[in-house]
C-alpha cells in the first residue's frame, strides 16, 4: 500500500508529513541552532512542550500562521526566512538542510567581525574540504 501526504485536518497512521512541512521544519531547526537555543527554550518561549517543537522540526505536525509567526520572532528572523531555499512548486528544499555541526559553525561565523579573519577562515575551510 503506498502512503499518501498528510493534507490539511487528515491525520493517522501510513501518512507521511507533506515535503513542505518537512523543509519548513527544518529550517526552524537550522535557525534554532544558529540562535544557539535548544528545543526546551523555544518551547517555552513559544508556549508548547519540547516534543512539539520536535515535532514540528521533523514535520510531522504542522505549524498554523500564528505559531510559523511567533517562531519566527522568538529566533529574531522574517517569517520568510522560514520558507528560505524551499521550492514550493516542488515541495522540497532547493538546498539540504544543515547538519547541526554545520549550523553551529555557521551561527558562530557571524561572531567574527574582522574581515582578514573571515578571509583566511573561509580559505582553510576551502583548502580543507578540497574545493579551490
Amino acid at each position: 500500500m503506498s502512503r499518501q501526504h498528510a493534507t490539511p485536518g487528515q491525520k493517522g497512521e501510513g501518512r507521511m508529513p507533506h515535503p513542505v512541512d518537512v523543509a519548513v521544519g527544518n529550517r526552524v531547526r537550522e535557525l534554532r541552532i544558529r540562535a544557539n537555543m535548544t528545543q526546551q527554550v523555544l518551547a517555552e518561549k513559544a508556549g508548547v512542550s519540547f516534543q512539539q517543537i520536535q515535532k514540528y522540526e521533523k514535520g510531522s505536525n504542522r505549524m498554523g500562521a500564528s505559531r510559523l509567526v511567533g517562531i519566527a520572532e522568538i529566533l529574531n528572523v522574517p517569517v520568510n526566512a522560514l520558507f528560505q531555499d524551499i521550492d514550493l512548486a516542488g515541495a522540497a528544499a532547493t538546498s539540504p538542510p544543515l547538519d547541526r555541526d554545520a549550523a553551529k559553525v555557521a551561527r558562530d561565523w557571524r561572531a567574527i567581525r574582522d574581515d582578514r579573519t573571515r578571509n583566511v577562515m573561509r580559505d582553510v575551510i576551502r583548502a580543507l574540504s578540497g574545493k579551490n
